[in-house]
């Protein structure tokens, strides 16, 4: 079914439901079923499997599947999306609410099309989540945040985050054009597989703090991102100041430390502490 009939098919829908899309809600309704199907083949979903998807909308990717998972969960915000999904099947579970605030299931793959203006906050609570992978649609540029280059611009806090607990690829481009109402960028789909971080971190809270203080003042020197971020590493400045001294990589700027150099400066931080 090509597009232009699609995105008719879908306008009649969201008519009939008395729903317009959304744009400050982030909502734009794939109509490309193509799409949805590599999705689904990416996701690699076994019979036996709970699937887990954010912002179902319409179900073009909640009824693929439903096909294949033992169970799929969904979160909906909107009542009245809510409540058309709930012929898709008996396989499928529908909660209501906002998929920032209340609690996930326990689920092995997630699949979604993120609505955009919730995808970094749902990318970290996923990476805190004990899935085994995901393959989610995100808008390009976030898309290739999370798969940035040390030193780029797009490298950032999202890409050493992703990088610490997954293997993540960027697995296809989708044009603007597979959407309704058509949105003003590009996407793109990424596969994320947990793993754990290829290199040694003594402790996990450290780590983070040091990288979100690194890249909460990304003009500034190492140095001086973690002095200005005392209080999350010391009780006294005086004290924290003559330990950054001992510290490596001080000179250096956040976006130019691999994952792994970020390790270190957290390991030699939490073996100063003692």
């Amino acid at each position: 079914m090509h597009s232009a009939m699609r995105a008719e098919e879908i306008r009649r829908e969201l008519q009939r439901l008395g729903i317009r899309a959304s744009k400050g809600l982030g909502q734009h309704f794939l109509i490309d079923e193509r799409i949805a199907h590599r999705q689904v083949e990416f996701a690699s979903i076994q019979p036996n499997e709970i699937v887990f998807e954010v912002g179902p909308g319409l179900g073009i990717l909640t009824r693929l599947l439903a096909k294949r998972a033992r169970r799929v969960i969904a979160i909906e915000k909107d009542r009245r999306l809510a409540e058309a999904l709930v012929s898709i099947g008996d396989n499928l579970e529908i909660l209501r609410g906002d998929a920032l605030e209340i609690p996930w299931p326990r689920f092995d793959v997630m699949v979604s099309n993120l609505p955009y203006n919730i995808s970094s906050p749902v990318v970290f609570r996923l990476l805190d989540h004990p899935a085994d992978r995901a393959v989610l649609m995100f808008q390009r540029e976030f898309a290739d945040r999370m798969v940035a280059k040390v030193g780029t611009k797009a490298y950032s806090r999202l890409t050493v985050g992703v990088y610490h607990r997954a293997e993540c690829g960027l697995i296809a481009r989708v044009p603007r054009s597979a959407f309704h109402p058509v949105p003003g960028v590009d996407s793109a789909i990424v596969r994320l597989v947990r793993r754990a971080p290829p290199y040694r971190v003594r402790d996990d809270p450290t780590f983070h703090r040091v990288v979100d203080a690194c890249f909460g003042h990304r003009r500034k020197t190492i140095a001086n991102a973690l002095d200005l971020a005392w209080p999350q590493f010391a009780k006294d400045r005086k004290a924290w100041r003559s330990e950054l001294r001992e510290l490596p990589f001080g000179e250096r700027r956040g976006e130019t430390l691999t994952p792994e150099e970020f390790a270190k400066l957290a390991n030699e931080i939490v073996r100063a502490k003692g």
